[in-house]
């Protein structure tokens, strides 16, 4: 009698599982969909296929990247990953440049 009712409890928990995992991925892909809508021009972003580039133009479809000063190319919206924040790399890039200047000049100059 037990592995009577083991049975129906097991594909009752199997479908909950997949009900609950589906609507992640529902949530996630609209989540996606809203940032690649809100993209302006400015923005920094990170392709699907791994391209650092700045938004240059948005038009209904589609959108132009500077992947490097004078370098422009189109892409269709939807390979946008996500966007990427200026403001940390930066920061760490000032910090590092600094950091190695001064260590530079004590060691080297003095």
């Amino acid at each position: 009698m037990g592995l009577e009712l083991l049975l129906p409890l097991m594909i009752i928990a199997l479908i909950v599982m997949m009900f609950l995992q589906s609507s992640k991925q529902r949530k996630a892909l609209k989540a996606v969909q809203q940032m690649q809508d809100s993209l302006v021009v400015g923005d920094r972003v990170l392709t699907t296929s791994g391209v650092h580039a700045q938004v240059v133009a948005v038009n209904e479809d589609t959108i132009d990247l500077e992947i490097s000063p004078g370098v422009r190319t189109r892409w269709d919206r939807r390979v946008i990953r996500e966007k990427i924040d200026p403001a940390p790399t930066s920061g760490t890039e000032a910090g590092t440049d600094s950091g190695t200047d001064s260590g530079t000049d004590a060691s080297g100059s003095q």
